[in-house]
C-alpha cells in the first residue's frame, strides 16, 4: 500500500535533471519491438534484391564442399585448411545479412534515443541474481504486457503462416512434377509473401509498443512534489542558505562603500532620507563617479563619515534623488547631471582654496 501511495504521489512532470540523470543510467523510452521489426524488414528487403545470387553462392559453396570432401585426404592440415576455406565463403554468403541486421538495429536504437553510453548500465547489479527479486519480477506489470506482447507476436506469425499456407495448398500439388530449382523458387516465392505479411504487421506493434515504452518511461519519471522541492534545494540552493549568502555578500559590498566615503570629495544630501557620496580625479575619471549612496540609516551613516573625515556635505534634494535612482554605485554620473554637479563640485573645490 505504500508503493500504491507513493506512486500516486508522483503526479509531477519530470524535471530535465531527472530526464539528464536517468539518461546517464541508461533509462530511455526504447522499443525492443521496433529493433525487431527494422531488421526483419531490412533482411526481407535484402533478400528479395539479392536472394538469387546469395542462394547461388550457397550452392557453389555445397558443391565445393563436396567435391573438397571427397578428394581430400583426411589430416589435420587438410582438416584446418577446409574449415578455413568454408568459414571464409560462408562469411562472404552471409557477411551481407550480417551487416544488414547489425546496422539495422543501430539505425532503429539511434532513431529511438540518439547516442546514449552508460557505464551505469553495464554495472552488474546483484539484485537480478536475487531469487526473491527475481520471482516479484515475475508478477510485475512490464513482465505481464511482455509476455502479452510475445503470445501476440507468436500468435499472428502463426496466422500469417497458415492463412498465406491454406491459400497455395492448391498449388502445391504440382510442385512433384517440378524440378528443384522450381521448388526453390515457389518456396521463396511464399516465404517472401510470409515475410512481407509478418513484417507489417509487427510494424504496427512497434510503433503501438514504442508509444507504450514513452508513456511508461515518463511515468517511471514522474516527480512527487517532495521531490520536485528537494531537486530546487539542490540545484538552486536552499532559500534560506541564499538568503544568508546575499545578505553577507550585501553587507560586504556596504562595508566597501562606506570605506569609499573618507575619499569623496563631496556627498549630496536631500538632506536627511538620502546620501550620495561622490567622487572626481580628473586625470584617472572622465566624469565624476558615485562611490557611495544610501537611504535612511546608510545615508546617516553615510554623513557621519563624511564629517569625521572633513568631506563637505552638500544639500541639493533634486541631484540627490536623481544620483540616487539612477546612478549605480562605482558609475560615472549621466551626462545630464554633468552641469548640476559640476556647480556642486566648483563651490566645494571654493571652499576648499578658501580654508586654505
Amino acid at each position: 500500500m505504500a508503493d500504491i501511495d507513493k506512486d500516486q504521489e508522483r503526479n509531477e512532470q519530470a524535471s530535465p535533471r531527472r530526464r539528464e540523470e536517468a539518461r546517464e543510467k541508461g533509462q530511455v523510452a526504447q522499443s525492443r519491438e521496433a529493433v525487431s521489426a527494422a531488421i526483419l524488414l531490412s533482411c526481407t528487403i535484402l533478400f528479395y534484391f539479392f536472394s538469387g545470387g546469395m542462394v547461388e553462392r550457397l550452392m557453389d559453396l555445397t558443391r565445393w564442399i563436396l567435391r573438397e570432401c571427397g578428394t581430400t585426404a583426411v589430416t589435420l592440415n587438410n582438416i584446418h585448411s577446409l574449415l578455413w576455406g568454408w568459414s571464409w565463403k560462408l562469411l562472404l554468403v552471409m557477411g551481407p545479412v550480417l551487416v544488414t541486421v547489425v546496422a539495422a538495429g543501430v539505425l532503429a536504437n539511434y532513431l529511438q534515443i540518439g547516442f546514449v553510453f552508460s557505464t551505469q548500465a553495464l554495472a552488474p547489479k546483484f539484485d537480478k541474481i536475487n531469487p526473491l527479486k527475481g520471482f516479484q519480477r515475475l508478477f510485475t506489470l512490464r513482465s505481464l504486457v511482455e509476455l502479452l506482447k510475445s503470445v501476440l507476436k507468436m500468435t499472428v506469425v502463426a496466422a500469417v503462416v497458415w492463412h498465406t499456407l491454406k491459400g497455395e495448398f492448391r498449388n502445391m500439388t504440382p510442385l512433384m512434377e517440378e524440378p528443384v530449382w522450381g521448388i526453390l523458387v515457389y518456396t521463396g516465392r511464399v516465404s517472401f509473401k510470409i515475410l512481407i505479411t509478418t513484417c507489417w504487421i509487427l510494424i504496427v506493434l512497434a510503433i503501438l509498443d514504442y508509444i507504450y515504452q514513452r508513456w511508461e518511461h515518463e511515468k517511471g519519471l514522474r516527480m512527487s512534489k517532495q521531490e520536485v522541492k528537494d531537486e530546487y534545494k539542490q540545484t538552486e540552493g536552499n532559500p534560506t542558505v541564499k538568503a544568508r549568502i546575499r545578505r553577507i555578500q550585501r553587507d560586504a559590498a556596504r562595508k566597501r562603500m562606506m570605506a569609499a566615503v573618507p575619499r569623496a570629495d563631496v556627498v549630496i544630501t536631500n538632506p536627511t532620507h538620502l546620501a550620495v557620496a561622490i567622487r572626481y580625479e580628473p586625470e584617472k575619471m572622465y566624469a565624476p563617479t558615485v562611490v557611495a549612496k544610501g537611504a535612511g540609516f546608510v545615508a546617516e551613516r553615510i554623513r557621519e563619515i563624511a564629517r569625521s573625515h572633513g568631506v563637505p556635505v552638500v544639500e541639493n534634494k533634486p541631484v540627490a534623488q536623481l544620483l540616487y535612482k539612477t546612478v549605480d554605485v562605482d558609475r560615472a554620473i549621466p551626462e545630464d547631471l554633468y552641469r548640476a554637479v559640476a556647480e556642486i563640485l566648483a563651490y566645494v573645490y571654493g571652499l576648499k582654496e578658501r580654508a586654505i
